[in-house]
């Protein structure tokens, strides 16, 4: 399954609480077809002390969101859009810009 977006990506919110924000994909899940998103869906959580948070106490961290709940921002034109498939000279398949036709990758 295609989905279209990838790690390092910008995507822009269409849908939910953080509705319009943009941020950069942290890392994509395939299989439960949700991203984690840079700054958006923060979450507190509560930590005991251990190797890593030798503290402890309370922290805010990134949540996974829904891939139908976000859209790539295009790189050329700035805008969120759809994104397509497109096979160009050599046989390779590349992402492409639905409003601008423009290669993304």
């Amino acid at each position: 399954m295609s989905l279209g977006i990838k790690k390092e990506d910008t995507v822009a919110v269409i849908a939910g609480k953080f509705r319009g924000r943009q941020g950069r994909v942290l890392s994509v899940n395939r299989e439960k077809e949700r991203i984690l998103i840079e700054k958006i869906n923060i979450i507190k959580k509560h930590m005991k002390p251990n190797k890593t948070y030798a503290q402890g106490g309370i922290i805010e961290k990134e949540a996974p969101i829904h891939l139908s709940n976000v859209m790539l921002v295009c790189p050329k034109c700035s805008k969120a859009t759809k994104v397509g498939a497109a096979e160009l000279e050599g046989g390779k398949r590349h992402r492409i810009c639905k409003k601008c036709k423009e290669v993304i990758d």
